[in-house]
């Protein structure tokens, strides 16, 4: 790594690989102007939240209060404290400070108004005798001023007719009138005054205040030195800063942030030996970290206690909230819903748009090529030009993404992290876990969210990524209507950013050129490696991006269906504090973060959250809770609030429950299988066989698992592994939902019903048909709550000790007339629309108007409507293309029989277009007796069958 003099690094023009732990840029640009600086700083409401950002170049300038607005002091108390000295009882002075809309108390001796003096008058003396150039400034300052410094004794007025606490409140009320003393260094650290102590966005003045910290304390494995004794230890002096949500301590040197400490359920502040080893120690701990600090007595020790404690008691991450989550439900917040990517793509990228401060995005997977609106003409709403752009405007983009192990994922996260990062240094990227450092080699970082300033959120299932754009319409093939989508050069010069068409994309650091792509006429909505079918190929040379991936003349691609979610204000505050408890984690956990180049991030207050200067069209006021899967090895912490809530809104539900999720593998068995959803449901329609009334599941999953195989031989062993462990679920085995279903009989069609989705198209003159990919991970409940998200319904997601995942629990406020059971029913109308529009496309109602989804329940839309369709549509599919998998075939023999027959798609084409124009929507049922007469678990001997099973489930 290049040593920090450097500003920038060139690119690298050595091989591959020697560089690929370097990095374009060894630093941020420290170019900031004056005008920039003292736009940070002029503003008479506060300093704009940017200065988080630059503060070792404000520390270069000096810290200063707010230009133009007054600050004033009341001397309020005193108090007697017992000394070590002669007197053997001092006094201490209560100051209460007021600037602008900042207030703060500090507690202070009469000998540090003596020592603020002397240091006042020494520097007044050298600005005034010392012809030095450097004071010039100030001189200039001094000689338009007609008094002297103001005496630390007062007038003799004040002497005779106040008290001592008068004369000293007057004192310092004259001195802060004066520009000179009132920005001087010992004046600012005399009134506890730092460059975060006017932010608005950070909250209130806080607590801040010079201390000695002592090093370890970390509750990280191999963090700490060996052993706890005290001679292990070592004692920084540092700028303790407090606020109402968090703490951190600063480099006084160059104003660096070193640490943040958030507040959680375990933060709790101890003083004393017995707690810190350390006479006049204060112990200060959350779930991460046991932070000991080091006061200069015990006066001092108990005051850090109680102002620390003072400031966190409003906090609302103290308490385990609703779910056993971290964030609680926050009312009266905007919100909106998505339903497949288009519209969520496009609404992100205006809302990326909008950033002035930051980007915080995490991902499994993120292609810096994609296209966020389309389709796409020139390069204008390409992820990563769309990101440089705003790090150009001085926005800092940092991004979190999932370190795949190589030999199992071919997702390229090191070349997502070095195209973004070559671009600009305001974009910062880490990988992590290291798998074998954190010895996690099986779970994920799965969260798929974007956050917008800590005001605007988006979370969902839907990452940043090839393959994941589409609409309701759910194409199979994209042609184009031109052959200019696509003209590939090698031989512009790496120096240049763009082509005439402004689409070029630079020379990478590690001396390959990427691809430059005219799109002047393009009528393509997917480039390149973004059409795709990742069952018949899955993803490979992905650093080669605009090239096919398939053959788009004679394979379809397969549609990807999956919901997301945008939110604002508190809410989005929840998501942000989450990924910078995750982006802090990651830099203490990894030694390559820990320079300065990347940052430590701090979380907004939520006292400003509700001040939004955009949201998102379509938004509607709801409840939201923030929900996640959470670990010590993925964000230090400990939390499954996303399994409580499906588990608790399904045994709440009333009347259905509609799921959509990529997986579908639960009913605990204390062996295998451990998350409780499947046994909720089974539960839950045994109470309503029991009570006589009526209530539906619904569960849509993908027709197959998203794993490259051949489906025609049985699939890769992957596959397989999956659909055990989906038919052990539904209907395989005791512990299945449809064999604890037992007392039910047949009648379990009359609670429970299973699809899978499907579509139809033509591609070169010839009929295709194609599943829909199942993405999604949603929960919808008697039209009145909500779950959208990154977790699927297995023990991966959802246990929270393995991957890490993120959620968002909409309950509406409001309630709109609707009908449930052929009665009058109070629906939630954000809950209602969202339901409505899932179903309108899968049962065909968006095309054809006399189909009624309004009554989620009654018996003709549940058999006539819903399971009607699903059953026709799978026969027909069936005849016409030999569909797999299907309930034909029971075992090998009878699928290699089965593949063999003639379709009569091939053999009498238009006999096979008049059958498929009585598909209705996209339903099919899922083919519970798919080679139900094998054992499907993968061979002992292959790779898949020496994983562990925790890696399937």
């Amino acid at each position: 790594m290049a040593s920090p003099e450097a500003d920038i690094e060139p690119p690298n023009q050595a091989s591959t690989a020697q560089n690929l732990d370097r990095r374009r840029f060894s630093r941020d640009l420290r170019n900031l102007g004056q005008d920039e600086i003292d736009n940070l700083l002029s503003s008479s409401d506060g300093r704009l939240f940017r200065v988080v950002h630059h503060l070792p170049e404000l520390k270069e300038k000096g810290i200063t209060l707010i230009p133009g607005v007054p600050i004033t002091c009341r001397v309020d108390n005193t108090e007697k404290y017992t000394t070590r000295s002669k007197v053997s009882v001092g006094t201490l002075y209560t100051v209460i400070l007021t600037h602008g809309e900042f207030h703060w108390t500090l507690k202070k001796k009469y000998k540090n108004f003596q020592e603020l003096h002397r240091d006042l008058y020494n520097h007044w003396m050298m600005i005034r005798w010392l012809p030095l150039g450097r004071f010039a400034k100030e001189r200039q300052q001094l000689r338009a001023m007609f008094e002297q410094m103001p005496s630390l004794h007062g007038t003799e007025r004040a002497r005779r007719t106040s008290s001592k606490m008068k004369y000293l409140e007057e004192y310092l009320n004259d001195l802060l009138e004066k520009s000179f003393c009132r920005n001087d260094r010992s004046m600012l650290e005399f009134l506890s005054v730092g460059a975060l102590s006017f932010v608005p966005d950070l909250g209130p003045k806080g607590l801040e205040g010079p201390i000695f910290k002592r090093s370890g304390g970390h509750r990280i494995q191999g963090l700490n030195c060996i052993g706890h004794h005290q001679f292990c230890f070592r004692w920084s002096r540092r700028w303790l800063v407090v606020k109402d949500s968090f703490l951190m301590y600063m480099n006084r040197d160059n104003g660096s942030i070193n640490f943040v400490l958030l507040f959680d359920p375990e933060f709790s502040v101890k003083v004393g030996r017995a707690y810190t080893d350390t006479k006049y120690g204060v112990c200060i701990n959350n779930f991460t970290r046991n932070l000991i600090i080091k006061c200069s007595s015990y006066r001092q020790a108990h005051w850090w206690s109680h102002e620390i404690n003072r400031l966190a008691s409003t906090c609302d991450f103290l308490k385990v909230q609703r779910f056993e989550g971290f964030a609680p439900p926050r009312d009266n917040t905007c919100t909106k819903w998505y339903v497949n990517g288009s519209g969520y793509f496009a609404d992100l990228a205006d809302a990326l748009e909008q950033a002035k401060e930051e980007i915080f995005i995490t991902d499994w997977w993120l292609s810096p090529e994609v296209f966020l609106k389309r389709p796409a003409t020139d390069d204008f709403w390409r992820l990563d030009q769309v990101l440089k752009r705003k790090a150009e405007q001085g926005v800092k983009v940092c991004v979190l993404l999932y370190k795949e192990v190589e030999l199992a994922l071919g997702i390229n996260s090191e070349h997502s992290k070095r195209t973004l990062m070559d671009m600009h240094p305001n974009i910062k990227v880490m990988r992590h876990p290291d798998h074998v450092s954190s010895v996690v080699f099986l779970w994920a970082h799965h969260e798929k969210m974007v956050a917008i300033d800590q005001t605007v959120a988006f979370v969902g299932g839907i990452d940043l990524a090839f393959g994941r754009w589409d609409d309701n319409q759910y194409r199979l093939t994209d042609l184009g209507s031109t052959d200019t989508a696509e003209k590939l050069t090698d031989k512009d010069p790496p120096q240049v950013d763009t082509d005439e068409n402004n689409v070029a994309v630079p020379e990478s650091s590690d001396g390959q050129t990427h691809e430059f792509v005219d799109l002047t006429g393009n009528t393509k909505l997917w480039l390149g490696k973004d059409y795709s079918n990742f069952i018949k190929k899955d993803w490979v040379q992905l650093d080669r991006p605009f090239e096919d991936n398939i053959d788009r003349t004679k394979v379809p691609r397969m549609p990807w269906r999956d919901l997301s979610a945008a939110l604002h204000g508190r809410a989005a505050r929840d998501v942000a504090r989450h990924f910078i408890q995750r982006w802090n984690f990651t830099k203490i956990f990894k030694n390559k973060y820990k320079d300065n180049f990347y940052p430590c991030l701090l979380p907004k207050s939520h006292c400003t959250a509700e001040t939004l200067a955009w949201t998102v069209p379509g938004s509607r006021k709801a409840k939201v809770q923030v929900l996640r899967s959470a670990d010590r090895w993925s964000a230090g912490t400990c939390e499954n609030s996303i399994l409580n809530a499906y588990i608790q809104t399904i045994k709440n539900s009333q009347h259905y429950i509609y799921i959509e999720n990529q997986f579908f593998i639960s009913c605990t068995d204390g062996k295998t299988v451990y998350n409780g959803i499947g046994d909720a449901i089974v539960e839950r329609i045994l109470q309503a066989y029991r009570e006589k009334k009526k209530y539906r599941v619904y569960v849509v999953i993908p027709l197959l698992p998203g794993f490259e195989g051949d489906i025609t031989t049985g699939g890769g062993n992957a596959i397989q592994a999956i659909l055990h462990f989906t038919y052990r679920t539904i209907s395989r085995g005791e512990q299945s939902i449809l064999s604890r279903l037992s007392d039910l009989e047949d009648r379990w069609t009359e609670y429970f019903t299973v699809c899978g989705l499907r579509t139809k198209s033509e591609l070169s003159q010839s009929l295709v048909t194609e599943l829909i990919y199942v993405h999604s991970k949603t929960l919808i409940a008697d039209d009145r709550c909500y779950i959208i998200g990154s977790a699927n319904i297995n023990d991966r997601s959802m246990l929270g000790s393995r991957d890490s995942e993120l959620a968002v629990f909409v309950e509406d406020e409001e309630r709109i007339p609707s009908i449930m059971d052929g009665e009058e029913y109070e629906a939630g109308p954000v809950t209602l629309a969202l339901r409505k529009e899932c179903f309108s496309v899968l049962v065909g109602a968006a095309s054809d108007p006399t189909i009624n989804i309004d009554d989620p329940i009654s018996d003709n839309f549940f058999f006539l409507v819903w399971n009607s369709s699903a059953k026709l549509n799978a026969a027909i599919y069936d005849k016409v293309f030999n569909c797999l998998p299907s309930n034909s075939v029971h075992n090998m023999q009878e699928l290699k029989d089965y593949t063999s027959k003639v379709r009569l798609s091939d053999t009498d084409p238009e006999k096979a277009v008049e059958e498929l124009k009585a598909v209705r929507g996209l339903l099919v049922h899922f083919p519970l007796k798919f080679l139900c007469e094998e054992n499907l678990l993968p061979p002992l001997g292959t790779r898949e069958g020496m994983a562990p099973v925790g890696l399937w489930t």
